[in-house]
């Protein structure tokens, strides 16, 4: 079974969504979605970024970092793919609720249903690179070896069986 999500209110899997209202501490500052964190790294280091940051929705994060007028970071498109994963693990790591919810998709396919999104999601024909996605798999996988690791009598980290 594949796993598709979009808006942030779907039951159960809205919380895929970067629009979800999850928010996380990363980088020394406190991010109200995964949308503000990834829209203000196109900007790190300039007032738009902290503008983007203190959005009030992130619909309007969004529309602040698509705004054409500013001059993206020069390594974004390099760059891009580790913002989102890092935005996505801090989420996940910061809500206990949300991190059961991935956790309990085992290891089924997660798409992000968008036909907007060729590059995040699975685009208009449905073949699209769903990077979001992906990347909610990668996390998913991260959290399971994490979960499955336990301090040892000696402080080191050892397998559990």
């Amino acid at each position: 079974m594949t796993i598709y999500f979009y808006g942030a209110d779907e039951v159960p899997y809205g919380c895929f969504s970067n629009f979800s209202d999850h928010g996380f501490d990363l980088d020394g500052f406190w991010w109200p979605t995964s949308e503000h964190y990834f829209q203000a790294q196109k900007f790190k280091g300039t007032r738009h970024a902290d503008l983007i940051r203190t959005a009030r929705t992130p619909l309007r994060a969004a529309e602040l970092g698509r705004d054409p007028s500013k001059p993206l970071r020069r390594d974004w498109e390099r760059v891009k793919d580790d913002v989102m994963r890092r935005a996505v693990a801090a989420k996940f790591r910061a809500h206990a609720d949300i991190r059961g919810i991935l956790m309990s998709t085992g290891d089924e396919e997660i798409v992000e249903d968008t036909t907007t999104d060729h590059y995040w999601g699975r685009g208009r024909t449905g073949n699209g690179r769903n990077m979001l996605g992906r990347i909610l798999m990668r996390t998913r996988s991260q959290l399971r070896t994490e979960a499955t690791e336990a301090p040892g009598s000696d402080g080191r980290r050892t397998r559990r069986s």
